[in-house]
């Protein structure tokens, strides 16, 4: 089988960290397959994986194909016999519930997560968290909010913690265009799900409501954001210390201060029309203001922590750039960037498998110190030899005698 001698995890052993058996129960103690006749609850899961993996271009077609395919059949231990159409699997997407696979995502994630030690989260527990928009075929959707092209779109938005996706959600109302409204949600999943947590958020400028940074500070969620420049402040103290070197490496510090930040608060006047007075918030905020040695460009970052050095929260923020490669894999290499499903539910469903898939990837990445490219590329390679060895034992061969190990 291609087995790369300098690897130290393959895609065998990884994929043993599927849980079968939870996958089996949930599909028994549930309704998910009380209609189904062949597209089973640990088929369309099998499918669905096998799919994302083996095309570059995933769509109902393709998963109708790979379900009929006598590969995937052997190497999942389905009967040869069954076969579905892209209209059974259309509407499986469109009903089962994506519960089922969000409890399977949240099992692997915290089977993966044990693999890596919490100092590969890196000392201060970073989690970026950011969302990006997928708007293909867009005119068919049946829900999704309206981006400035006047097309239908999905949001995706995704809490990442260095390593692996730990939260995420799929948004179609309008509302949520804006980042004020799914990114705290995003970040308030996170913090119910891990309690006791030491986390710091990082996020980009999608965060700027003021409001939603004092909710922050009242519930104890540590935050670094950068914020749009100019914006207005009263300054209660400086933290820079005399003497204090203000090279930070890539930039210059400007300004580290205690800071009120001013909000606007809707009132209505005695006519009734509604218009906005600006209040000052009682809860202090971190000030940064540092200069890029670069193009002298100024950037502006908002925080509730007081512990870290300008320097750290510079870094932390510079490490929220991780997201975005994360985001470009799952676009590039995962098929994401292609709505294979066109209502929310098979939405959420495709979301869930392609995290599952990417943690596969990306723990195989991580172990066998490879890029996203070649760590998709080698784990869909091995995943095929797997199937071809299964085959050849199935007709009375011995693998070895092909394979080289």
């Amino acid at each position: 089988m291609a087995k790369f001698k300098d690897h130290a995890i393959s895609a065998k052993h990884l994929l043993g960290y599927i849980p079968e058996a939870l996958i089996s129960n949930l599909s028994l103690t549930t309704k998910i397959d009380h209609y189904a006749k062949v597209l089973h609850g640990n088929k369309l899961f099998y499918l669905l994986l096998y799919g994302i993996l083996d095309n570059e271009k995933l769509s109902q077609r393709t998963l109708e194909d790979t379900f009929n395919d006598s590969v995937f059949k052997v190497l999942f231990n389905l009967d040869e016999d069954e076969r579905v159409r892209r209209s059974s699997i259309s509407e499986r997407l469109s009903k089962i519930d994506p519960d089922y696979f969000k409890q399977i995502y949240e099992c692997i994630y915290d089977q993966f997560s044990s693999l890596y030690s919490l100092t590969e989260r890196e000392k201060y527990n970073l989690i970026r968290v950011d969302s990006s928009m997928v708007s293909e075929t867009v005119g068919k959707l049946t829900e999704g909010l309206d981006n400035k092209s006047g097309k239908k779109a999905v949001k995706y938005s995704i809490a990442f913690d260095g390593v692996l996706p730990c939260q995420s959600h799929v948004f179609t109302s309008k509302g949520y265009a804006s980042e004020d409204l799914a990114l705290p949600e995003a970040v308030v999943a996170h913090v119910k799900k891990e309690t006791d947590h030491q986390n710091i958020y990082v996020m980009d400028r999608g965060l700027q409501s003021i409001r939603n940074m004092k909710t922050f500070s009242s519930n104890a969620i540590t935050f670094i954001c950068r914020t749009k420049e100019n914006k207005k402040f009263v300054e209660l103290e400086s933290l820079i210390q005399e003497n204090q070197d203000l090279d930070l490496g890539e930039s210059n510090l400007l300004k580290d201060s205690k800071v009120q930040l001013y909000t606007g608060v809707a009132v209505n006047n005695k006519k009734g029309n509604k218009h906005f007075r600006e209040e000052l918030v009682d809860s202090p905020f971190r000030l940064i203001i540092v200069e890029s040695k670069l193009d002298g460009k100024k950037y502006w970052f908002l925080s509730n922590d007081f512990d870290l050095s300008a320097k750290e929260m510079a870094q932390a923020y510079r490490r929220r750039w991780d997201i975005e490669v994360f985001f470009r894999f799952l676009k590039q290499e995962l098929n994401m960037s292609h709505l294979v499903s066109l209502n929310k539910n098979g939405i959420q469903v495709m979301l869930y498998m392609t995290l599952m898939t990417a943690m596969l990837v990306l723990i195989y990445k991580k172990a066998n110190k490879l890029t996203y490219k070649t760590a998709k590329r080698r784990f869909s390679m091995e995943v095929r030899d797997l199937a071809i060895a299964l085959i050849v034992v199935q007709c009375g061969g011995d693998p070895g005698l092909f394979f080289k190990t």
